[in-house]
């Protein structure tokens, strides 16, 4: 597993997604954790712009799930949880290949992938004035967390 730290503000996003993309190459799932406006949906906007993607990359609160070009797919399950997300079946769609960001998923999500013998990573954020605290752990799941 790899696991690191860094501070950005929030227009220093592209570094830091392009940094993201360089260890988890042509896909993968990552769970963005933080509190409200603490800039995760900001973070899957630069991740798509890092990716090639042409469209304006929204947030899916309401949705569950916005798809973008078949290789971008965007989660929020803050008002579901885990229990949403199974009965939307949308588990079955982190099978699709391409990038998977889902917002507010918790613990019991990742017991759930480790379960499923899912891989992922994580990106925790913090606020810190104007900037931001990233925690990142690749491939967590790999090293059985």
């Amino acid at each position: 597993m790899i696991e690191f730290e860094k501070i950005y503000g929030l227009g220093d996003l592209d570094k830091f997604t392009k940094e993201i993309l360089s260890f988890i190459g042509d896909g993968g799932i990552i769970l963005l954790r933080g509190n409200l406006a603490s800039g995760k949906t900001a973070f899957a906007k630069a991740f798509a712009k890092t990716i090639g993607l042409l469209e304006d990359v929204s947030s899916p609160s309401f949705s569950v799930l916005n798809e973008y070009d078949n290789r971008f797919f965007h989660y929020d399950v803050y008002q579901g949880g885990l229990s949403g997300f199974l009965q939307n079946g949308l588990f079955e769609k982190l099978e699709e290949s391409g990038y998977h960001l889902i917002e507010w998923a918790g613990e019991d999500f990742e017991r759930a992938l480790s379960s499923l013998g899912i891989g992922y990573s994580t990106i925790d954020i913090e606020v810190q004035k104007e900037k931001r605290i990233y925690k990142v752990k690749i491939n967590a799941h790999s090293e059985g967390s």
